[in-house]
């Protein structure tokens, strides 16, 4: 999906493959991040599925199951639901939504849809995924994930984002590498869904090798835990 508003596209589309080199054991650290990693990539990408508008889009949305039934997106992968007619998409298989309820791009970008709980599969049905109750912080490892799999990336410092743009401050790094609009950040550590990515964030550059303009990519945008938690309904 791509899209262009004052400077800020939506994100685009992922994958890394992690390496491990080397035969000494690593520190306490890095096992620890080595082994969250891991829990990630057996754990995190059931919760991810894929939205569909209707007709369906060229390009891919996704979304990550909350429990009961719920799934929260961006709001710009849904548009205006009642003319897109949202479906989630699980191994295939299309499901019809409900609105719950519906922010917009421009303000809180993110939309919270429903699926008759008796019509997912069981295996999905069984879970619930924990919005984190704490700020993202610099440095911190993360993941992306998507129905595919899992990226690692690490929240980044407010200072790297244009002056510009810095109302989008909580963003992660590995912007060509990372899940695009609806994916899930997750913290490595407490194992809860820390954001929704929403955007890339690009700056105009002018090389005078080049001659003419070209956007380079700083970041991703995500909405954060707090912000997501304020949108849901109590209930959830």
């Amino acid at each position: 999906m791509s899209g262009r508003i004052r400077g800020i596209h939506f994100s685009g589309v992922l994958f890394l493959a992690a390496l491990g080199l080397g035969f000494a054991p690593p520190p306490p650290a890095v096992q620890f991040a080595q082994d969250s990693l891991q829990f990630a990539e057996d754990t995190l990408p059931p919760y991810a599925v894929n939205i569909h508008r209707t007709p369906t889009q060229t390009w891919t949305g996704y979304g990550i199951y909350l429990g009961k039934g719920s799934f929260i997106t961006a709001a710009h992968v849904v548009g205006r639901g009642w003319l897109t007619w949202p479906k989630v998409v699980i191994a295939g298989v299309e499901y019809p939504t409900q609105i719950v309820k519906e922010g917009s791009f421009e303000s809180t970008d993110l939309t919270l849809l429903s699926v008759d709980d008796k019509l997912l599969p069981m295996r999905l049905r069984l879970r619930h995924m924990e919005v984190c109750r704490h700020q993202p912080v610099t440095g911190e490892p993360v993941v992306t994930v998507v129905p595919e799999g899992v990226v690692p990336s690490r929240v980044i410092s407010p200072e790297r984002i244009p002056i510009g743009l810095r109302r989008f401050s909580t963003a992660i790094e590995d912007v060509a590498r990372t899940g695009n609009s609806g994916s899930g950040v997750f913290d490595m550590q407490q194992r809860c869904l820390l954001g929704i990515m929403s955007r890339k964030i690009m700056q105009p550059r002018s090389p005078l090798s080049m001659g003419k303009n070209y956007n380079r990519d700083v970041a991703k945008y995500f909405v954060p835990a707090r912000e997501i938690a304020a949108f849901l309904p109590s209930g959830l």
